[in-house]
């Protein structure tokens, strides 16, 4: 599953998992008042499933469906107890059936249901004896669910205006039980067979393709689609709808087709083009045949993250899967690639090699996320994803950091625990770690080791170590093998020779990136020939916090000033030595930024790097220069390296042109003007937008208000138009106001450059009558990429009765969708007139907003990060601290809330350390020198 990336503008920080209830407490009370007999959140392991045979009949008219599972089980012991998931549904019957033929019996079966879990307990007049197939029959009824889980109500609007319903799933991670009984744990695989109901004008599809369509009674049509392969419940996935498709084969003869809405369908072409190139990739990267029959991806007009993984359907948000030529930007184009790269992984990382539980989500998200980066690069080579892949580790680190954080495989257990799994400690933090290792072993060896894992675990499920034994057994131990990595180099250096006496025990070193939280800053104090290295755990928090004691093996790689070959170093133990053949003016680790862990130089360390960056920036790349910007803020939060130093090491931007080094200034600067909005600190706010917009106005005014250069070029140029303009820059305000004068006057049909709309449509929402113009081309606008510019540009008014209409409009979802919801009190939570509404609507409407969802989701992290993360005073801490801790259960547990509270305690310290040192440096900033 993948959760949508916001605009760079709004610089999110994702998800969260840390609460528990007593599972093994007295036996519980069943809904009926009699004992439930078993205590327990996870299954018993004795009643495995083989077989499920669903029939479900969604009536889109009263928005109730029906259904009957046929479960075929087998019991390893004798049990008259048949433990499984259901959740909100009404069971009408249930039966057990032994025997085939004239041998043949069904007796009827008890039931019972403990809500808290989500549980039914079947009771057997007679023990089930052990090995014997039995078929469990569930008869049932549900109500389509009004969330965005489980079978739900999705609707659609045509070009005419009538409004149209169809039906969908999302089962990952806990909702299958909310559609059918079932073993809904990821380790209870096995097979399904699906018939689906419905009336003639709609079409049903499913994981499976289509084997025949039957009449039955009522005027119905039963679809009935072919037996799949064995898989988890949570891949299960059938929709029924009026959508229409577009298709294309792969080389192989896979049949893939993009499901839409009809008014949409010339919008689906893109990514199906995608999906076959990216699907052919990967049969031929991990040497395995894509082994079902077709591959789906259907756009869904209501879908709470990005997109989902379900085996032969993979489901999208509109804005994740549909490309408008005319209207999707540079960054859209980038963003559904990687998106259908993300779900097309999964096929193979998740649903044919499946985690054993939750704990490790990683196995497949981190994997899914770190393939995005390995095939887009292949097959999409002019997106430079990259660019964009880097970024994420320093987002990953920003919640890594905090002592909140988790390790990438870590315990949980109910519902809501499982949902903060969906967290950037599990995608991107995984995806970076396995791009260290990739790097570490070599790029031949590493698809060696995954390529073995995927084959030893084909259909099966796994933990943490069996991806790290798979590995172990590929490293090469002698100097003649490969040319691209740790594993194979022969250097005579002793940063060589290190690692390659002690030998290479990759489970020992990954375990120290999965089991224990947080990653290391490395310290590097030079002296003469001789580099000491030291590593610590960083964290952010009060510099005086005590030591961890954790150590990481880190595979250190540094260039010098003497040459650009890339020496490498493994760090074992808290400190080493390792000895140049010469001395250097300059020493720059993390080269490319390829590890996961940030360095502070010690001495004139810095000194060193922010000459050379100041003098000749382009002797080290772009990568390497974001880092840098990157670690000196880092260490200014923790008291290592002064603000003035990190600002100093900023005026070389003035020279700049790479959209790396220029976003990660961006995501630095920006914040901190940022928590002086939300402290009425006016002056000195004013002179900070001011020096900002001063260090990259040469690159803001060479900017052409086209849709021409490469991808990267074309997202800088969208980003930087769109801050100049937000901070007023008139040179940027007036050629904006121009365009949006064209375009009103043209009643939107004159077309804008899809790369400065943004800005365009920012600026006309500041006077009343571009507003409401905007609001009303956002009703009949049929293209995603055009809504979401809109949203955007509306939550920029600094009018408050407009933000507030906008937060209960969202909210209600009749014109803006709820799934919208979420990016919009994010973005008022960032305006500096907003931010007390959001904070306040997000207060007033918990409680219907962790129904709408879900306790735990991606979703309500975004709200909660969104609207408080920012804040840096005490008096708002203490409001923060005060509503979520009268929540109890109902949100005080969960990470989101310890992480804001974290990030809030450590900007009133950042604030209050750095404030002065910054208005003084202001004053003492040469504005002749920009």
């Amino acid at each position: 599953m993948l959760f949508l990336l916001y605009s760079l503008v709004t610089f999110l920080i994702m998800p969260t998992p840390s609460w528990c209830r007593n599972s093994d407490a007295a036996a519980p009370e069943a809904s009926n008042g009699a004992p439930f007999p078993w205590n327990k959140i996870r299954l018993p392991e004795h009643v495995i499933p083989v077989h499920y045979d669903l029939m479900i009949h969604a009536n889109l008219s009263t928005l109730t469906f029906l259904g009957t599972t046929e479960i075929e089980v087998t019991a390893s012991q004798p049990t008259s107890t048949i433990i499984l998931h259901s959740l909100h549904l009404h069971i009408q019957k249930a039966t057990l059936r032994k025997g085939v033929g004239e041998r043949l019996s069904e007796d009827l079966l008890k039931v019972l249901e403990y809500a808290p879990h989500e549980q039914i307990a079947l009771l057997a007049p007679e023990p089930l004896l052990a090995g014997v197939p039995y078929t469990v029959v569930i008869d049932y009824a549900g109500n389509l669910s009004e969330s965005f889980h489980g079978f739900y109500k999705s609707t659609y609007r045509t070009r005419e205006g009538e409004v149209r319903i169809l039906a969908s799933t999302q089962f990952e991670p806990t909702a299958a039980r909310m559609a059918f009984p079932c073993f809904d744990e990821p380790a209870l695989k096995a097979s399904f067979s699906i018939k689906i109901r419905r009336e003639p004008r709609h079409c049903a599809i499913s994981n499976m393709p289509l084997v025949k369509s039957v009449p039955v009674d009522e005027g119905l049509i039963e679809d009935h689609f072919d037996v799949s392969v064995k898989m988890s419940t949570y891949l299960v996935a059938f929709i029924v709808s009026d959508f229409k498709s577009v298709s294309k084969m792969t080389k192989r003869g896979v049949k893939v087709s993009v499901y839409t809405v009809p008014d949409k369908i010339n919008q689906a072409e893109y990514a199906l083009d995608a999906a076959v190139t990216l699907l052919e990739f990967y049969e031929d990267y991990f040497n395995i045949p894509y082994p079902l029959p077709k591959q789906d991806l259907a756009a869904i007009p209501d879908f709470q993250s990005g997109a989902m993984e379900n085996w032969g359907l993979t489901t999208y948000r509109e804005s994740a899967l549909l490309f408008d030529a005319e209207k999707s930007s540079a960054s859209r184009r980038l963003g559904i690639t990687t998106i259908v790269s993300h779900e097309l992984a999964h096929q193979w990382f998740g649903n044919l090699v499946t985690m054993e539980w939750w704990n490790d989500l990683w196995l497949n998200e981190g994997f899914a996320k770190f393939m995005e980066y390995v095939s887009v690069s292949v097959t999409h080579p002019e997106l430079k994803v990259e660019d964009y892949f880097f970024g994420k580790c320093f987002d990953a680190m920003e919640v890594d950091a905090l002592n909140s954080s988790h390790p990438v495989s870590t315990p949980v257990e109910n519902p809501a625990q499982i949902q903060e799994m969906f967290d950037s400690v599990s995608y991107e933090k995984g995806a970076c770690i396995l791009n260290m290792l990739r790097e570490y072993l070599g790029a031949d060896a590493f698809k060696s080791g995954i390529m073995q894992y995927l084959q030893k675990y084909s259909y099966k499920n796994t933990k943490n170590e069996d991806l790290w034994d798979s590995m172990a057994s590929v490293c090469p131990t002698d100097d003649t093998q490969g040319t691209d990595g740790f594993c194979s180099r022969d250097q005579h250096s002793s940063s060589s020779s290190h690692w390659r006496q002690e030998g290479v025990d990759v489970k020992a070193m990954m375990n120290t990136w999965t089991l224990q939280k947080g990653f290391p800053l490395i310290t590097i104090t030079v002296q003469g020939r001789n580099v000491h290295m030291k590593q610590e755990h960083y964290m952010k928090g009060s510099s005086d916090a005590p030591e961890t004691g954790q150590l990481w093996h880190v595979p250190l790689t540094f260039i010098t000033s003497k040459s650009d070959t890339v020496q490498r170093f493994l760090l074992k133990r808290k400190t080493d030595v390792l000895i140049l053949p010469e001395e250097v003016e300059w020493i720059k680790f993390n080269v490319g930024m390829n590890g996961y862990y940030i360095v502070h130089y010690e001495n004139d360390g810095w000194d060193s790097l922010i000459g050379l960056l100041k003098g000749t920036h382009t002797a080290i790349s772009s990568n390497d220069r974001a880092s840098l910007i990157n670690n000196a803020f880092q260490l200014v939060s923790i008291g290592k390296l002064p603000i003035e130093k990190a600002l100093d090491l900023t005026l070389y931007l003035k020279h700049e042109t790479e959209i790396m080094p220029v976003f990660q200034g961006l995501n630095e600067l920006i914040p901190m003007y940022k928590l002086m909005e939300k402290r009425d600190m006016n002056e000195v706010e004013t002179q900070f937008k001011a020096f900002l917009i001063r260090l990259l106005r040469d690159l803001i005014d060479k900017q052409t208000w086209t849709d021409e250069g490469s991808v990267p070029e074309r997202m800088l140029r969208s980003q930087l138009l769109l801050l100049a303009c937000v901070r007023k820059y008139q040179p940027c305000v007036q050629r904006a106001e121009a365009y949006f004068r064209e375009w009103k006057e043209s009643n939107g049909n004159t077309s804008l450059p899809n790369d400065v709309t943004l800005a365009v449509f920012a600026v006309g929402a500041q006077n009343t009558e571009g507003w409401e113009f905007l609001y009303n081309k956002y009703q009949t606008s049929l293209s995603n990429t055009e809504k979401n510019q809109i949203e955007f540009a509306l939550c920029t008014s600094q009018d408050k009765k407009r933000l507030q209409w906008l937060l209960s409009q969202s909210f209600s979802g009749n014109i803006i969708k709820t799934q919208e919801f979420p990016s919009i009190l994010s973005f008022i939570g960032r305006n500096p007139v907003g931010y007390p509404l959001a904070w306040q609507f997000l207060r007033e409407n918990w409680n219907r907003l962790v129904q709408k969802f879900e306790l735990g989701s991606a979703s309500i992290t975004h709200m909660v990060m969104g609207t408080t993360n920012q804040f840096s005073t005490r008096t708002r801490l203490e409001e923060v601290k005060g509503f979520f801790s009268s929540l109890k259960e109902n949100g005080s547990q969960l990470r989101c809330v310890q992480q804001t509270i974290e990030t809030i305690e450590e900007n009133i310290r950042w604030m209050d350390k750095n404030f002065d040192k910054i208005r003084m440096w202001l004053q003492n900033e040469n504005p002749g020198q920009l």
